[in-house]
This record gives C-alpha cells, structure tokens and sequence, in this order.
C-alpha cells in the first residue's frame, strides 16, 4: 500500500521530550503532520522540536502541565491554527507496597494520567465536533488491565483510561471521532527503573508509534473503542469474555449458601459471550427464568458471619441497605456508612430491632480512617469491606464540567482507594480480610454521558486487582462486581418496572458469598451481577501478530496485518490473568528475527570493543535461576546485618512495618553472580578472584517473602594488564509477575588473568560506577556498631557459605590470620547506618578497600550531597577503611528511618 501521510493534519502528543512520546512525535513529522510538543521539561521539548524541525518537519512545544489541557491545546491552535490527533501519553510512576502508599502518591498518579487525559480531551473535543473529525489515543497498561504489585495507583489510573476511551468512542462516534486504547511496553524514563537492558533494547519505542499512526490516520482500520496490547513487535487486541453464568431464583432462597452451592457455574466459561455493550444480555428473560426456578439449593455448612465485622459504604439506601441487612441477619457486626446520618442510622436501627449489632458512622467515604476507627473502637477489628458509596453526575462530554469530573472521581475512586487503605494494615495484621469493590457495566463497556462514571470505576476494578495481588499472602482476597440493581441513583435513568424487577436483595448473595471465609481462592476477577444471574467477566486476548524485531515496523506493516491482530478465532486466543502472562507473547516475540537479519544486534550486551574471547563468552547465557525465601529468611538476614531484637520492624514478623533491609537485595543473586562461568579467562584461579564493587539498585517494593528468578549476564570485562575485571549483571524478578525487584551489578577483580585484549576502561555506567569521593569537610552524620564474634557465622546463614569466614585454615590459605567477615556483611551494616540516618534509598555502590574481623567495630561516616549520601566505613581498632567509593541515591520522599517498640 502507499505510505500513510499526515500532511494537513495537527498532532497533539504528551509527554512527548522522551520514550514514546517523542518516538511518536518523530514519526508523525516524518510523515508531514505538524506536531505539538508537550513535556513539563523545557530542555526535554525543545531537543524534539529541534529534531524535527532539523529534519525539514514542523513541530511546536508546549511545557504546560497536561492538567491545563486547554494551554496544551491552545498552542496547536496558536501555531498551526487547528488540533486533528491527540495522543494523551504522558505518565509518572510512584511505586509503593500498597500499605506504605501515601495519599500523594495516589492523589499525584490520578492527576496526571486521568485528570491530565480528560483535561486534553476535553479541550480538543470541541475543535473536532466542529470538523467532524479527531482521533484520541490514551495509553493504558498491562497493570491496568491485570493489576501488578506495588502499582496500586498505577493500575487504577491506567484501567480508569480504557472504560474513558470506551465512552469517548461512543460519544465521538457520529462526528468521526475515534478512540483507542493502548497498552504498550516500551523502554522510556518510567520504565527504564524497572526493566533489565535486554528488554529495553528491543522494546524500542518504535514498535510502538507505528501502531499509534495506523489507528489515528483517517484511512486506518477500525480501532474505535477497541484496547490493544502493543509492545517488542508484537501486536494484539484484547477484548471482554463473559462467562454463561449461573441463575438463581429470586426468592428468600437465594442467600451466600446458594451462591457457594452453584459457583462453578458462575465461573465457567464454556459457551461463553464477548459483550461490546451493557444491552447485550437479555436481563428481563433472565430474569423471568430467575422467577421460574425451584428453591435455590444450599451449601452446607451455611455461610454466615458470625464474631465478623462488616464494613459497607454508602450503606444508607440501596444496594448497601440490602448488602446491610443481609450482614445483619447473618451473624455480622455491620459498620454502615453514609454521608446522611438520617439514613444510616435508620438502617441501623432496623437491623437492631431485628436482633443484630450495627453501628452507624456519617461521613464520606473518603474519610475511610475515620469510618475504620470507629468500627475498631466499637467491635475490637475488621474483616470485611462493602466498598460501595457512589454518586451520578451524568453529562455528554461536551457539557462535562470539570467540577463534575472530579466530584464523580473523588467519591468512587479516591473513597474506594481511602477506605481499602484504611482497613489493609488492620487485614495485614490479622492475616485475614475480604474486599468487595464496586465497578459498574458501564466501567466495562462505557456509556454515552457517564465519561467521568465510567473512568471511575474502571479505575476501581484496576485498583482492586493490584490489591488481590498484594493481599494473596496475608490471606486478603479482593474483588469487583459490577452490579446492575434499582437504586437512587439508578432510578433517574431506570423505568419504574425495572427498579421494582431488579432489586439490590438479588446482588446481596453474590457480595455475601464472596466475602465470606467460604470463598477461599477467588480473588483478583470481575462478576457481573443482576436480577438472580451472575457471571465472571475476564479478559481475552486475539493470538496478534508478531512482527521481526531486527527490522522497522511502519503503519503499513500493521495495517496489513489487522485481520491476525484482531481475529479471535483462529485458535489461538488466550485469557491472560497477570502482567507475566500478558507480557509472555511479547518476550517470545524478542526471538522473531528476520532471515536477512543481523542477529549480533539484538545483544544489548554486545561491545564492539571487546576482544573476541569476550564477545564469545558474552554469547554464554547462563540459564535463570530461582529463589524462594520467607520471612524467617528476611529475619536470618536482618539479624545478620546487626538487627537487634529492639528493631521489631526487622526482626519480628508480626510487626505492622516489617520489613527486608533494602541491602537484603543482594541475598537473592548472590548463586546467580557468584555461579558465573569465569574458566575462560586465561590462567584463571578461582583463589585469586577478589570482590571489588557492588552496585545494587532496588526497583519494586521488597516482598518479605516470595518466589524470584535471577537472570545473570556478563555486562563488562576490562583487561588490566596482569588481571581481569569482570562486572556481572543479575535481574531479580517476581516469579509471578515477572516484575524486577532488584537489579546487581558485581565486580570481581581475577589476579594473573589478563593479557588478553580488548578494552582496559570501563563504560560510564551512572550510580553504578560513580567515583563517590567525600567532601572535604567533616562528615554529616557519623554511626558505630561492634559487629559480634560470632557475626560472620550467622551471616553465612543467608547462602554466603564459603570456608574462607569460618574455618581458621582456609583463611591461612587467603593469608589471613583468623576468619574475616564477608564484605556483602559490612556492605549491609552500612547500608543500615545510612537507613537510619537518612531515610530510604533506591540504589546503593561500594567498592571493597579492605577486611573486617568479626568482633571489631566499624564507623560509618556520611555525607549528603542533594538526594545522594556519600559514606565511607573503617574499622575501628585498627583506622582501616574497608568500604569506599561509597554512596546511596536517597528515595524521593526519605526520611531517617527509627525502629519501633
């Protein structure tokens, strides 16, 4: 086919001075489109501009915040005097153990991505009605669209764009308006932290910003409203399956007993269906059939909720009055919530009267500390939460206010958010809790005029999938219904036939059942409840396409392509529950080289510089290797870097802040680097090998127990004349997820092995080969601890077990007098002094001056530098300094770190 030109058109891209916005802006100039720059980064804009413009394009920047859609928009109209694409991309991570989150991590995710998305949107949307034409991309994520630890924020924000981009596609539809979802992965400054080189060299953003230009030209395929995993060559859609579900008789038989009794029906898939639209069920038949049916049989024993207490939100009328009386008659303490203290404690009141305990609380749902303290002080704890306050403040989009916008958000999203944080140290503590949220069919499919409704609850289900993923080992099991049932804010929109057909005491059972202790594995799924019939909706993925790695993608290569990308019926359709198993098609994509292709390329390791010997042991990919540990585990190494039993926060696992020391990070590689092949080297003598540096980076929150998988790789071998230094890289992931943790990178010094060619200094390699010299001036903070006789005899619990730290003789092999103590020891007793001092941090480098004897003391000196601490250690009897060329890059938010009682 021809290739696809923009000329004539204005190309709106955010977050565009780097990753994918700027691969997209580059590929729209190429194609003669006029582009808008946008980046909060002056410097960031401008070098893309300047790039384009070099090249004979015409491009723009634009530093507002995507928050002021309308500046951002009004520099395309300023310059090229019209706006016909927008690609809303810009993004931010604040990744954080969802326990530790805090309100402005949440709060600073949703306004960038959602309220940045609708802000530009909405400023556009106008100027395309009025031409009849515009096409909207918002990026979305495989942690949106299947949850991801640590990424609680993340994941709400980017599910909230996929039901935003549903909406907008049926609202922009009769003007040639079009919208698409994406999720892509691709190298950029977000995900640079969290993913290994190898992957960020074929993850290039340029397999991504093809895609973009095919959807977005007026002669592209049908994309509207259509989501799409994109990413390493690798292209496919995804779209909802519905389960057939299971029919219960409306009757006072249909109770969380019955719902238990029937629930592989409700989760099976055969003869499924693949909704596009709420009104693509026949609800009132169903409901008729619902009607028809004899008692609804029960599961023995009953599901009931006795010594329980029981959160619900918005509990004063509706669907959370019925959930409330049902709790009620069924052993529970009910905590009901409602911003109208009239209608709470009406409610109960009445269960009271009926024999049961309950407490009324009045106030928002966004006051979750306050409605969970109150049931704390009242029934001594909690167990359950009914997340299911809500408002309507329906508008076309073009009408939407941003006031409206952000009441929907607020009370939907944000209170969910506040209430599940509010009970989660509570479930954390006690190792048991059930959540059920509430998404709605319009938080799947979209509706015209619920732009903000849909976002909101979309957002709600991304939300609770990252939380099953964070709960699962504290026995916290969450999940999402989307509930149709007449209530007040149904009945403004519902017929009165309907309101009295479909009432909430028919959605009840299913949130009974699945906040039950009967419910022991579902968790993380979404159901769709109505009128006696519930069903599980989940994701399917079409087979996609996969296109060679080693060659350019263009839009005409995708567009031939579209029937494979999107045909769900060629057998090889899958249901993907995890961002691992999302992301499995695109790894094996990384393989998919083109016959003329050059296939040296595709090894970021690769150097040219370096000698052949080198560039063939690179080649040797050392097979991944795994690791599980506990907490006992977590302890063992604490203990072993001088946690004491004062230090509960480390040393006790039932403490509400316990915790891996972030040095902990070297423990899971250590197999995995100190199991690297090194007898190809010359005259290579294992005796003669010494530990020079270690840099270690800690990209995720640090589970206190789990399943990883290191990933080694040689990443640089220097030939210093009469030795060899050889630096090891290892990618830590979450088995599971396949998310990095921890990423090592360890020098090793080999005495007699060099001499054989090839570079003698090392690349730049940022925090990792920083030279970290001291100022000049006294130290900022200084801090002593007397390591223990027996310090180097515990430590080798935690896998270092070589002689060399506990056998007298094998030390006298190394020279040494007595048995030393490991250096990862001392590395990881510093980097606690500087924990303590200073707070959190995200990467920590030493070089290895010198050794420890058990017994002796050692005195971290510190000195901060802007967000970095310099530090130094020496042992103290005898003035030697043992770690040098130290330093730690502090976390954003650090603060010094006490331990607590």
């Amino acid at each position: 086919m021809s290739q696809l030109s923009f000329k004539g058109h204005t190309v709106v891209v955010t977050g565009a001075g780097g990753g994918l916005g700027k691969a997209y802006s580059l590929l729209f100039a190429s194609r003669g489109a006029n582009v808008v720059v946008n980046d909060v980064s002056q410097p960031a804009a401008q070098k893309v501009v300047d790039e384009i413009v070099q090249a004979g394009g015409r491009a723009v920047a634009n530093t507002s915040s995507v928050t002021d859609g309308a500046a951002v928009i009004q520099t395309a109209l300023d310059t090229f005097g019209a706006v016909t694409i927008l690609i809303n991309n810009a993004g931010i991570l604040r990744d954080k153990g969802f326990k530790n989150m805090t309100d402005q991590e949440w709060d600073q995710l949703q306004l960038v991505h959602l309220k940045g998305a609708f802000s530009c949107t909405k400023a556009a949307w106008g100027h395309f009605r009025k031409q009849k034409f515009g096409r909207v991309v918002n990026t979305a994520s495989a942690a949106g669209l299947y949850g991801n630890f640590g990424q609680a924020n993340y994941s709400a924000a980017k599910m909230g764009l996929v039901a935003f981009t549903k909406t907008l596609a049926r609202e922009g539809a009769k003007y040639n308006i079009r919208a698409t979802a994406i999720a892509p992965m691709a190298a950029s400054a977000m995900t640079q932290t969290i993913m290994p080189p190898e992957m960020l060299a074929t993850l290039k953003p340029e397999f991504v910003a093809p895609f973009v230009a095919a959807v977005t030209h007026p002669d592209g395929p049908e994309a509207n409203g259509k989501v799409f995993e994109v990413g390493a060559g690798y292209v496919a859609e995804i779209r909802w399956e519905r389960s057939r579900g299971a029919i219960f008789k409306t009757d006072t038989s249909f109770t969380p007993s019955a719902v238990k009794a029937k629930w592989e029906e409700v989760t099976d898939f055969e003869n499924s269906t693949f909704p596009n639209d709420m009104s693509e069920f026949d609800a009132k038949g169903t409901l008729e059939k619902a009607m028809k049916l004899p008692p609804n049989p029960q599961s023995d024993p009953e599901v009931r909720f006795d010594n329980k207490t029981v959160i619900i939100t918005g509990a004063g009328a509706g669907l959370g009055r019925a959930y409330a009386l049902m709790y009620g008659r069924l052993g529970a303490n009910v905590v009901i919530n409602d911003v109208k203290e009239e209608n709470a404690a009406a409610v109960a009141e009445e269960i009271i009267k009926a024999g049961g305990k309950a407490l009324p609380v009045a106030c928002s749902a966004e006051d979750g500390d306050a409605i969970v303290k109150a049931a704390v002080e009242k029934f001594g704890s909690v167990h359950v939460l009914i997340a299911n306050a809500g408002i309507l403040r329906d508008r076309s989009f073009t009408a939407m206010t941003e006031q409206e916008w952000d009441a929907v958000v607020a009370v939907h999203l944000r209170g969910t958010y506040k209430c599940c944080k509010a009970v989660w140290p509570v479930f954390q503590k006690q190792k048991y809790g059930r959540i059920v949220t509430t998404c709605s069919q319009v938080g799947i499919y979209g509706n015209f005029g619920q732009a903000n409704y849909s976002t909101a609850k979309a957002g709600i289900l991304g939300l609770t999938r990252s939380l099953a993923i964070e709960g699962q080992r504290f026995n916290i099991l969450a999940n999402t219904i989307a509930p149709s049932a007449g209530t007040a804010m149904t009945a403004t929109i519902w017929p009165q036939e309907w309101l009295e057909a479909f009432k909430p005491d028919y959605i009840a059972p299913v949130v009974g059942f699945l906040s039950s202790e009967a419910n022991e594995e579902t968790s993380g799924c979404l159901f769709e409840i109505m009128g006696g019939w519930a069903a599980q909706t989940r994701w399917q993925r079409a087979g996609g396409h996969g296109f060679p790695v080693n060659r350019a993608l263009t839009p005409e290569a995708i567009i031939s392509k579209w029937d494979v990308i999107t045909n769900f019926d060629d057998g090889r359709a899958t249901n993907p529950t995890t961002t691992m198993e999302a992301g499995q098609q695109l790894l094996d994509n990384f393989q998919n080289l083109a016959p003329d292709g050059d296939e040296s390329n595709s090894d970021s390791y690769a150097d040219p510089e370096d000698s052949e010997l080198v560039a063939e042991a690179k080649k040797n990919v050392p097979e991944p290797l795994d690791y599980s540990y506990t907490e006992r585990d977590v302890i063992l190494y604490n203990l072993g870097v001088g946690a004491t039993e004062q230090e509960l926060q480390w040393t006790y696992e039932g403490h509400d802040q316990f915790a891996a020391l972030p040095t902990f990070g070297v423990i899971p590689q250590f197999l995995a680097s100190g199991g690297m092949a090194l007898d190809w080297l010359p005259n290579f003598n294992p005796a003669k090998l010494l530990h020079g540096e270690q840099y270690l980076t800690i990209k995720a929150p640090i589970p206190t127990s789990g399943e990883l998988v290191n990933e080694p790789r040689l990443l640089e071998v220097l030939d210093k004349g009469k030795a060899a230094a050889v630096t090891s890289i290892v990618q830590t992931k979450d088995k599971a997820t396949g998310q990095v943790i921890f990423e090592n990178q360890s020098t090793v010094f080999i005495r007699g092995s060099g001499g054989f060619g090839g570079k003698r200094t090392g690349k730049d390699r940022g925090a990792a080969s920083a030279a970290n010299t001291p100022p000049k001036r006294a130290p900022d903070v200084v801090m002593e601890e007397k390591t223990l006789p027996q310090q180097a005899a515990l430590y080798r619990l935690s896998g270092d077990y070589n002689p060399l730290h506990i056998l007298p003789e094998f030390a006298a092999v190394g020279g040494f007098d007595k048995p030393i103590l490991h250096g990862l020891c001392s590395f990881g007793i510093s980097g606690k002094h500087v924990l303590k001092s200073f707070g959190e941090y995200k990467d920590i480098k030493v070089r290895f001056a010198g050794v420890v004897f058990p017994g002796e003391t050692l005195v971290t000196e510190m000195w901060k530098e802007g967000n970095k601490v310099l530090f130094v250690t020496k042992v103290k009897e005898r003035g030697t300094t043992v770690l040098a060329n130290a330093a730690v890059t502090l976390a954003e938010s650090s603060i010094p770190i006490k331990a607590k009682l």
